[in-house]
């Protein structure tokens, strides 16, 4: 471990809190201390992974530390938390000046309520289109159609799904058994999931609008 490695890891780590109190809580800044990737996380701010300082690399960190021509950039590629939620990443590697990887400062870009504001936007100024409320089709309900129709009822209320109230939630609850979703499995464990709330919670919204 050299000075210079280590100092390359103390600046870093100023740009990760700075960018990461900047941007708020859309966007989680990690800083992977690739000399260890075994507890490579140094420092984390605005935590939506639900990872923690100490844990391992990411298999990206993995590859810079096994490659040192591997891009020192890599930006927006698209990722998932483990929630679900979709986000764009960019990685920045970090080299000491014998040309190897010591860091990587990595910004997760949770799109979720930005595609809501957009898919708001879009409502706002499309032409020539009845309003319709939310279809029922003969296709096969999956987890991925109902994060789909909760997305889409929470853009028409200009909202994110983990901000939509508990009236709105309530009409969402009762949109998506009515519609069958909620006999899929795993289903309630999900929706809690994308609503940002507990499984007791849902159970709770559906005993209301029964």
């Amino acid at each position: 471990m050299s000075a210079e490695d280590e100092t390359l890891l103390r600046e870093a780590e100023k740009i990760a809190v700075a960018v990461g109190r900047t941007l708020g809580g859309l966007c989680e800044v990690v800083l992977h201390d690739l000399r260890d990737p075994a507890h490579a996380i140094r420092a984390i701010e605005n935590n939506l992974s639900g990872r923690s300082v100490g844990e391992p690399a990411t298999e990206l960190g993995l590859a810079r530390i096994q490659d040192p021509e591997y891009p020192e950039v890599v930006q927006n590629y698209p990722g998932r938390l483990p929630d679900g939620r979709p986000v764009k990443s960019t990685s920045i590697g970090i080299k000491n000046s014998d040309g190897v990887y010591v860091a990587a400062l990595c910004l997760n870009l949770d799109t979720g309520p930005l595609a809501a504001v957009a898919a708001g936007i879009d409502r706002l100024i499309r032409t020539d289109e009845q309003e319709r409320p939310l279809a029922e089709t003969l296709r096969a309900r999956t987890v991925d159609g109902l994060r789909a129709a909760a997305e889409e009822f929470a853009a028409e209320h200009a909202r994110s799904p983990r901000e939509l109230g508990s009236t709105e939630r309530g009409e969402l609850v009762r949109a998506l058994e009515s519609q069958g979703y909620l006999q899929v499995k795993h289903s309630v464990q999900t929706l809690a999931r994308i609503l940002g709330v507990s499984r007791a919670t849902v159970y709770n919204d559906l005993r209301h609008e029964r």
